[in-house]
């Protein structure tokens, strides 16, 4: 799909309309009452194990501490991948993976995990050895909600580690190391201060090893000055988009699912010391 209509709409979309999912429960998810009135604990149904997820969050602790749309997007395709492994919008990206990898789990990287629900669904749908990462203070929340669903990663053979990452961090980088076949991500394209540190942890993950590895983005468009980071993007990445939700209520535009991966001339230019 073109990626020119990021570029082209000039209409700013308000953010906090559209920055996290409203009270309103959704199919499938069941809100369990907490102890503490800022915390929420809610099930997530994964229709394709017979399993639900736990997920807490504490909104009054921050935005890292939420469960934002685009989550639930790439939560439900992952869930449904299992199902529909030829026909899912993750169809070619995780075939691809298989025919390429030597027969062993999927080693998946969630790049500014939050709740963890979608590193966590990966782990557990996939079967995979999943990497959550997120800054130093966001860990204690994600390892709860990796602790509290140890039952149902033991049943689906799936494994999920906690690692701090700050995006352009070389001491984190090089400490979590580039031994993985996808990158995962959802609604991580928000603060522009953090778009430069996030193509420079692209850049890392995808370009700097010995193999192709890609980047499955899930976004949700708040401000046309999001433009400026696909358009950053665009000169080292080949971007598509793989699936778009349509809008919810009240909203203009729907979660979109992109893929990167790298120019081949990139690829072949870039040093492997990178």
């Amino acid at each position: 799909m073109d990626l020119q209509e990021e570029d082209d709409d000039d209409i700013d979309i308000n953010p906090f309309t559209m920055l996290l999912l409203d009270d309103q429960q959704e199919d499938g998810d069941v809100r369990l009452p907490t102890v503490d009135e800022n915390q929420q604990l809610q099930q997530h149904c994964i229709r394709s194990i017979e399993s639900t997820l736990l997920i807490r969050q504490i909104r009054s602790e921050g935005l890292s501490f939420q469960l934002w749309p685009a989550a639930t997007t790439l939560f439900t395709l992952l869930d449904r991948h299992r199902c529909q492994t030829s026909t899912s919008p993750l169809a070619a990206t995780l075939s691809s993976l298989s025919k390429c990898q030597v027969p062993r789990r999927l080693r998946i990287l969630e790049l500014g995990s939050g709740t963890g629900l979608v590193g966590i669904a990966a782990a557990a749908a996939l079967g995979a050895d999943i990497t959550v990462t997120d800054l130093p203070h966001v860990l204690s929340n994600l390892q709860f909600n990796v602790d509290a669903n140890a039952d149902v990663l033991a049943q689906q053979g799936g494994t999920v580690n906690v690692a701090p990452l700050s995006w352009g961090d070389a001491d984190h980088m090089e400490t979590i190391g580039r031994e993985y076949d996808l990158i995962l991500g959802s609604d991580v394209v928000y603060h522009d201060h953090l778009y430069d540190p996030l193509i420079q942890t692209l850049r890392f993950f995808l370009l700097g090893g010995e193999k192709k590895v890609v980047f499955v983005m899930a976004h949700l468009r708040r401000w046309k000055k999001e433009s400026a980071f696909f358009k950053m993007a665009k000169k080292l990445f080949d971007v598509e988009i793989i699936h778009t939700d349509g809008p919810s209520e009240g909203s203009r535009v729907g979660v979109r699912v992109y893929r990167f991966g790298g120019k081949r001339r990139i690829l072949n230019a870039v040093p492997k010391s990178l």
